[in-house]
């Protein structure tokens, strides 16, 4: 999931440069919040057994939802 949501992160960041619209943005931000808690979170409990981190992680994959959510609903006002 990390490196689609990267690859969308530049979508986005492209995407906001050519449209500087403020939902583009928003877009981006939750794109990068996502990334940090979902995949940060299985990373350090991966990696040092923190194991209340894995309740962090649906709170990034909702994060990732809301995120497609706000490009595609833009994307549709382009149009």
């Amino acid at each position: 999931y990390q490196m689609y949501h990267a690859l969308a992160l530049l979508v986005v960041g492209w995407t906001a440069h050519q449209y500087p619209q403020a939902s583009f943005h928003i877009a981006g931000w939750l794109f990068l919040a996502g990334l940090l808690l979902f995949s940060g979170s299985l990373y350090v409990l991966a990696l040092s057994g923190v194991r209340w981190l894995g309740a962090i992680t649906p709170l990034g994959g909702v994060l990732f939802l809301a995120g497609w959510a706000v490009f595609a609903r833009q994307c549709w006002k382009q149009q």
